[in-house]
């Protein structure tokens, strides 16, 4: 099959669950042959705009059923999306519209504010009419066309667009719906908080590919996802860390037995976190690794196999991702200066420390940066930045980012190594573990603390005693909160700048951080 006729994938769907409940969202619910259809009307509109194969569209839509028919309306017409989370500054929405090439952008009355701040037209999603899927003219495309662009989060500088195939979309789709712990049939309900311009797409179209519903709500909104979830309105949640750690919240010590699964990933989930969630929901928690530039299902672990992994002493002492999907290959590429480190993994069987590297059937076709565009070789390996090992039971485990690596008094040390050893010593806040540059050591590992206890560096004291000399934390800082962005990772750079706005480093063998006022009074 050399082409891909997205109407024959769906139309199906508009008849066999036509008065079905397809997407329920702020606007109430909206049923499969009416949201195809909605589909089929963006379609149209976009064809009689001269929209078609070979063409980029953007949308900046937020949660909702505009989002679905946006999306799946530009596949619909032979053009590749170009979805953009709406909760991006306007200047960074500018850069993803221009880096992308959109012809045209789709917008909501929700979001077309924030186009006009950057001089950007767009075509309303709710303004455009309906048209009948089964009288749409299918527009077959090349496996090889560009499907999907998609922003990587910019925590190491700016974002780059990351281009899929539509071959590389279906497969995805196929295996998402292959890994699903529970299958996605008629009258399953999925809760959806995350921007839809990244997992929470990938969560809808495998969901509704099985006559499921989806609940899509706009933000991790308590008085709108506590009452859904005690009512027993879904049965699975998609939750990376972040929000599964402010559901706990928001849920503590309540029982919640009808959340059959929580799909969680894309940033490492700390052992405190999961506990606190099976003491809700139970162990339903099924974790997987997941990269803009390859879509999940990567790596896979199932309820059952998360829940052993938290059980075991090694927990807290790497991330465990599983084992990898079908058709998915992870390569450790050795590096020298990681030897010494293995032991981050402190367990039995590690393997050596190194870069992951990823092929696979269903990963980016090309990069898009300010440079142009990047094709990416069709035989070769994605490196992604992380540093991981596989254990002997052939999982792999991710110890840390390669941008994030400190080097430090002629040692490398991952900030995620310090923070396992110290997180668990504190019972409120939030600890994170930066690297400020020093012309001494070349970085200073410091530990920077939001919402902890007045005592914290006191606290911690005989953790960090216990700690080999040269991962110590030689310098302690309060923030008001940790730096994040739009996806909920941390942005360690944002932090460091935060840092050095306010302080200046007094460098040396024994350095120190002043305020910037005192230094400059001289006190």
């Amino acid at each position: 099959m050399t082409e891909i006729s997205w109407k024959s994938e769906w139309l199906p769907l508009a008849q066999r669950y036509a008065d079905r409940t397809a997407v329920v969202d702020r606007y109430g619910a909206i049923t499969f042959a009416n949201l195809l259809d909605r589909a089929a009307g963006v379609a149209a509109a976009l064809t009689e705009r001269g929209i078609g194969r070979g063409d980029v569209v953007a949308s900046v839509v937020e949660n909702s059923r505009h989002a679905v028919a946006a999306s799946y309306g530009i596949s619909l017409c032979g053009a590749a999306e170009a979805p953009v989370n709406p909760a991006l500054s306007a200047g960074d929405i500018a850069y993803c519209l221009n880096l992308s090439g959109a012809r045209l952008v789709l917008a909501t009355a929700g979001t077309v504010d924030r186009l006009a701040e950057v001089g950007a037209p767009a075509l309303l999603v709710e303004d455009i009419g309906t048209t009948a899927l089964a009288a749409l003219p299918a527009v077959p495309v090349p496996r090889s066309g560009w499907g999907r662009i998609l922003f990587t989060s910019g925590t190491t500088g700016k974002p780059k667009g990351i281009v899929h195939s539509q071959g590389g979309r279906w497969v995805a789709n196929m295996l998402m719906r292959a890994t699903l712990p529970v299958a996605a049939e008629p009258g399953r309900r999925v809760l959806l908080m995350t921007p839809y311009s990244h997992g929470s797409s990938l969560l809808t179209q495998a969901f509704l590919d099985g006559g499921a519903a989806v609940r899509l709500v706009d933000g991790v909104r308590e008085d709108e996802v506590v009452p859904t979830i005690l009512a027993g309105e879904v049965d699975q949640i998609f939750a990376p860390p972040t929000v599964l750690a402010r559901l706990v919240s928001f849920l503590e010590g309540r029982s919640v037995p009808g959340i059959r699964a929580i799909f969680c990933g894309t940033a490492p989930l700390l052992p405190e976190v999961y506990r606190r969630a099976r003491a809700i929901f139970g162990p339903v928690v099924r974790l997987t690794y997941g990269k803009t530039e390859m879509f999940n299902p990567i790596t896979v672990l199932t309820p059952e196999e998360t829940d052993r992994w938290y059980d075991s002493p090694e927990a807290g002492t790497s991330i465990c991702v599983g084992w990898p999907a079908s058709g998915v290959e992870v390569v450790i590429e050795p590096d020298g200066e990681t030897e010494g480190e293995a032991e981050v993994a402190a367990g039995p069987g590690a393997g050596e420390i190194g870069h992951v590297l990823l092929r696979s059937p269903h990963m980016l076709a090309a990069t898009l940066t300010e440079a142009g565009v990047e094709e990416q070789p069709p035989d070769g390996f994605h490196r992604t930045g992380d540093l991981g090992f596989v254990d002997r039971e052939g999982r792999l485990h991710l110890v840390g980012r390669e941008s994030d690596m400190i080097k430090t008094g002629g040692y490398r040390v991952t900030p995620e190594e310090v923070e396992s050893a110290l997180r668990p010593g504190l019972d409120t806040g939030e600890i994170v573990v930066v690297g400020l540059p020093s012309s001494y050591w070349g970085e200073v590992i410091t530990a920077v603390a939001a919402g902890a206890p007045d005592d914290w560096r006191e606290t911690l004291k005989p953790r960090i005693d216990a700690m080999t000399g040269y991962k110590r934390p030689r310098l302690f800082v309060d923030v008001p909160e940790i730096a994040r962005n739009a996806m909920g990772k941390i942005v360690r750079r944002r932090i460091i700048e935060t840092i050095l706005e306010s302080f200046v480093l007094v460098d040396g063998r024994y350095p120190q951080l002043v305020g910037r006022d005192n230094a400059a009074s001289g006190s």
